[in-house]
């Protein structure tokens, strides 16, 4: 449990303290966002503010992972373990999608970065290596990272899926969530508070798989998860790097995490879930990104349908927006959100496991 906490607070100490850094750095250096014209006029304001944060984002995880490590307190496994490595990388390399396309946005001074084939390709790139390596390095007993079953809390073994099939499901897992935290990226700490309650929820997930591990602890409930530990290390890790960076990015943002944050949160959200056996899990507890993404295939599918909007504008923040919210309510609100989805998550895990130990 020790070893959790170091990992948060050295990623939230990094992630806090880098963030004035990148403002004053990318403020000299002109890389400011560009706002959507289309969008509510009170966020024309917000033209010019640095973007790109999300880069103190990646570092405060990637620091507060290994640091944990080199602290080695309280920690009983040897190293780092190839589930939580492979989550790294995808994280990672999403990130780097998403700063590329941050980039071209601010060398052409306009809110369309890589057109949407590239993206897709980069996204399509990093879920196929994932997904192919989720189904390798085999633990002490035989499990990998991914399984080619569908799951809930836990493998759903009547629902197998192929290696071919497998990989697919990454790619539309790692684009979905990816694509949907970026959507909810839109109003100032409303991505970073909601991912903060949304990977506390699993750190608390991955610790509780750690205590009743198959592999240490067999016997009813127990849970077949390569690393669970290893796992709940990333997750406080993320954890503590948004809340450093949202002390920056609340209302009003000094700073945005821009794609290099939120294809990378969204990238961790969907390798988080493939590799703890939750995949059907995540879509409770991350139901606030789940509700913002169907918000904008609802309004599109509407209107070219009969040419009508369900929504004043999707996402459907803005739609409160233009109704008449305040900005920081909608945060707020949409906080609450996030809180209560995570806690109906967490409690529908736990009573799961009630419901294995009591058969």
């Amino acid at each position: 449990m020790r070893q959790i906490l170091f990992a948060g607070g050295i990623a939230l100490a990094v992630s806090i303290l880098l963030t004035p850094v990148l403002i004053k750095l990318f403020s000299r250096q002109g890389f400011g966002q560009e706002i959507r014209v289309e969008g509510p006029a009170s966020h024309q304001a917000k033209r010019g503010t640095p973007t790109m944060g999300g880069v103190a984002i990646i570092a405060g995880i990637w620091a507060g992972y290994w640091g944990s490590h080199l602290v080695g307190i309280g920690y009983d496994a040897d190293g780092p373990r190839a589930s939580t490595l492979l989550v790294l990388g995808l994280t990672t390399v999403l990130g780097g999608v998403g700063f590329l396309d941050d980039f071209i946005k601010i060398r052409k001074q306009r809110n369309l970065g890589l057109n949407k084939t590239a993206k897709l390709v980069g996204q399509l790139v990093a879920a196929v290596l994932f997904g192919i390596l989720a189904l390798q390095f085999r633990g002490a007993t035989g499990l990998t990272p991914g399984s080619t079953h569908l799951s809930y809390v836990r493998d759903i073994t009547t629902v197998t899926m192929g290696s071919v099939v497998f990989i697919l499901f990454v790619y539309l897992l790692v684009s979905a969530w990816s694509n949907a935290v970026n959507l909810t990226d839109g109003l100032d700490g409303l991505a970073a508070g909601s991912m903060t309650l949304v990977l506390g929820a699993y750190t608390v997930i991955t610790f509780w798989q750690y205590r009743n591990a198959c592999e240490t602890n067999p016997g009813k409930g127990c849970y077949d998860v390569r690393d669970p530990l290893d796992l709940a290390l990333i997750c406080a890790a993320a954890a503590g790097a948004c809340i450093g960076f949202l002390w920056w990015n609340a209302a009003p943002a000094k700073i945005f995490m821009g794609d290099t944050g939120s294809l990378a949160l969204g990238g961790l959200l969907a390798g988080l879930s493939i590799t703890t056996r939750t995949e059907l899990l995540m879509v409770v507890v991350g139901a606030l990104f789940v509700a913002e993404a169907a918000s904008v295939v609802v309004q599109v599918a509407v209107f070219r349908s009969s040419r009508r909007r369900v929504f004043r504008m999707a996402p459907f923040h803005h739609h409160f927006e233009l109704g008449g919210w305040a900005e920081t309510t909608v945060i707020i609100r949409f906080w609450l959100l996030a809180a209560i989805a995570s806690a109906v998550g967490l409690a529908l895990f736990y009573s799961e496991y009630l419901a294995v130990v009591g058969d």
